[in-house]
């Protein structure tokens, strides 16, 4: 029966079946401009509009074709918590005013997407249709209900807890011992919002160069000099948003950022009963398993998509395609017979810390370390970089500063996932 499920898979995303890519224009290369960006996902397209609205020229320099990685690939789900430490591990860290910015700021990120798809008249199929997150153990209700209290007390978030008799109305399913619901996230659809942000970026005068790999970024007084295999640009001034794609372009960033992969499938076409029955909110659903799962109905509600993160490595969606449907049948045992129809994947950006990052080096501006939560996130820390390049103190936010760790002997190369893997499959089997 596995092998059935798999019979017709693409290997591709199924939002590429709604705004396909193209292919790389490999435009020339220019002789200067005053901003270069470096990556053409959300964060390097957000920091290019601000600062073309601002009146900079900007060129945008991307690998592969436009929007190739993690931003038309994503589950598309939209949090105003994108955070993986808790509240007080944030204040331990940071002090408690400076932790409430920036959780302040998480909900922030979501208001600037909704305000920015308004704005620019992006139809990206947002809702705010809220989040369920389930417990996997019983116990986990009281780490998600304790966890409620610190951000209700402290944010006014508005949260509501869902016992496991109330939990038909979020997923059907009883899987969980019961959940969290966070009624003002959202879900979009990634590759729409992309194509969108890309469109408005060009009508604005930026110009976008794929199928060009940026080799270094070299400082020449105070202009810095991009180079690539197909010339050298000088620009005034730098940007990389390449987030769990960034290579060795900038040795020292590329040091500090994990690159993770992480896996998606969708099914075939159900009927929309029976995906509204399993997904009765259309929202995105995420649980308390180390080894993270998320997924949602597809926009149109004929879909179920199943994500996650099962093996963290650098991993090709055929290996990562049959962990994701066994976990999808312990959900929903009914959907035995449902084809799976796509399989793809992508890389997020992790941090040693846990703690997105925004900052400078070497005279290039950065932004990244979304951990798995960037829609928003990255949209709204690259208006902050372009803001930056302007010289627009509004560009300032509570990750200013902070210290960004790495680890000994570590360059980019993540060879220890395996063994994490492997250590939080055991940590959600014994609780």
């Amino acid at each position: 029966m596995l092998k059935d499920a798999f019979r017709d898979v693409v290997y591709q995303p199924f939002w590429w079946e709604q705004r396909p890519r193209t292919q790389p224009e490999r435009q020339p290369v220019p002789a200067e401009a005053d901003i270069a960006v470096v990556g053409s996902g959300y964060t390097g397209l957000s920091a290019a509009l601000t600062a073309l609205r601002g009146g900079k020229s900007v060129v945008i320099f991307e690998a592969q074709e436009a929007g190739h990685g993690a931003s038309s690939r994503n589950g598309g789900g939209v949090g105003n918590f994108p955070f993986k430490l808790s509240y007080n591990e944030t204040v331990s860290i940071l002090g408690k005013e400076r932790a409430k910015l920036l959780w302040n700021e998480g909900k922030s990120s979501v208001d600037y997407l909704e305000s920015l798809l308004e704005q620019e008249q992006i139809q990206a199929d947002f809702v705010r249709s809220g989040r369920y997150i389930g417990a996997h153990k019983r116990h986990k209700m009281d780490a998600l209900r304790s966890e409620a209290e610190i951000l209700q007390r402290n944010l006014n978030a508005e949260l509501q807890m869902i016992e496991a008799s109330e939990q038909a109305n979020h997923i059907g399913s009883d899987f969980y011992f019961g959940g969290r619901f966070n009624t003002r996230d959202g879900v979009i659809h990634p590759a729409k919002f992309h194509h969108g942000l890309l469109e408005r970026v060009k009508l604005a005068g930026g110009l976008v160069i794929d199928g060009t790999t940026v080799t270094a970024l070299k400082r020449d007084g105070n202009s810095i000099l991009v180079h690539t295999p197909r010339g050298v640009m000088r620009a005034g001034q730098a940007a990389i948003g390449a987030n769990g794609y960034t290579d060795g372009v900038l040795p020292e960033l590329a040091r500090r950022v994990v690159p993770v992969a992480s896996q998606i499938i969708a099914t075939e076409e159900l009927s929309q009963e029976k995906v509204a029955r399993l997904v009765p909110k259309g929202n995105m659903i995420i649980d308390t398993k180390k080894t993270v799962h998320y997924y949602r109905a597809s926009h149109d509600g004929r879909r179920i998509l199943m994500g996650g993160r099962p093996l963290l490595r650098n991993s090709e969606a055929t290996d990562a395609a049959s962990h994701l449907r066994r976990f999808m049948l312990k959900v929903w045992p009914e959907l035995e017979d449902a084809k799976i129809t796509h399989a793809w994947g992508g890389k997020l950006g992790f941090t040693f810390d846990k703690l997105p990052h925004i900052g400078m080096i070497d005279g290039v501006h950065y932004a990244c370390g979304y951990l798995g939560s960037g829609v928003a996130m990255s949209t709204y820390l690259g208006h902050k970089l372009g803001l930056r390049m302007l010289g627009d103190p509004a560009g300032e936010t509570a990750l200013d500063g902070l210290s960004f760790p790495t680890m000994p002997f570590y360059s980019g190369n993540p060879w220890f996932l395996s063994v994490v893997a492997a250590y939080y499959r055991v940590r959600d089997t014994i609780g």
